[in-house]
């Protein structure tokens, strides 16, 4: 059976709001959880909450708002990792936003001047060849301009942490392929998810939640 990739994840959001019984007696997609045991490599990863910081860049009338999470990675697996992340925000009104997409430079001198971090690397250049142990972690930065001076309830999937994947089968259990014919994996994903019970009158100033995290198949 053959579905587009956008097809997929339609399907896969209506079948969140579908009834049990429904999602019974259709033939959609149906998507694996992640194992409760290791099966593959995985990364170690300490984060940040989401902070704020407006910065003056060039070009542009007033001062920017942005969100960032400061983050080390540490590959404690048996053998050298290729770290490749990808960091894509959930907003409440529904948007994915990829993060590093056309910041400024000097939106990422300001963070790290205010981190006080001499080893913290752009998203630029972070990702390779991940070595083994304690002195080899790496310190990086995920950025994002502000989506909305009300941020509410958010989350961040972190991807590229570990190597587990699980195809994509339909109801039948026969696996899902995309318009050329191969399988269509999903990946083990961080998802870290925040709410801020502020609003838009004092942006940036208002506590950041934390709420349980999770790891999901995306």
């Amino acid at each position: 059976m053959k579905f587009t990739l956008a097809s997929v994840v339609s399907i896969f959001a209506c079948s969140l709001l579908c009834s049990p019984a429904a999602r019974a007696q259709d033939a959609s997609p149906t998507y694996p959880e992640p194992s409760p045991y290791p099966v593959s490599w995985e990364l170690d990863f300490k984060h940040s909450r989401p902070k704020r910081i407006v910065v003056d860049v060039p070009g542009t009338f007033a001062p920017q708002a942005y969100w960032y999470i400061t983050y080390t990675v540490t590959n404690n697996t048996d053998q050298e990792q290729i770290f490749l992340p990808v960091f894509e925000m959930l907003t409440n009104d529904g948007q994915v936003i990829r993060s590093d997409r056309n910041i400024p430079r000097r939106v990422f001198e300001a963070i790290k001047s205010r981190e006080r971090n001499e080893f913290l690397e752009p998203f630029t250049t972070i990702g390779g060849q991940l070595r083994i142990g304690e002195e080899q972690a790496k310190d990086g930065v995920a950025i994002w301009p502000e989506p909305n001076p009300r941020m509410g309830q958010f989350s961040i999937f972190v991807s590229g942490l570990s190597g587990e994947t699980a195809p994509v089968r339909d109801a039948q259990g026969n696996i899902v392929t995309n318009e050329d014919g191969r399988p269509i994996l999903l990946r083990k994903t961080l998802r870290l998810n925040y709410h801020i019970r502020g609003d838009e009158v004092y942006p940036g100033e208002d506590e950041v939640n934390e709420r349980e995290h999770e790891w999901v198949m995306r």
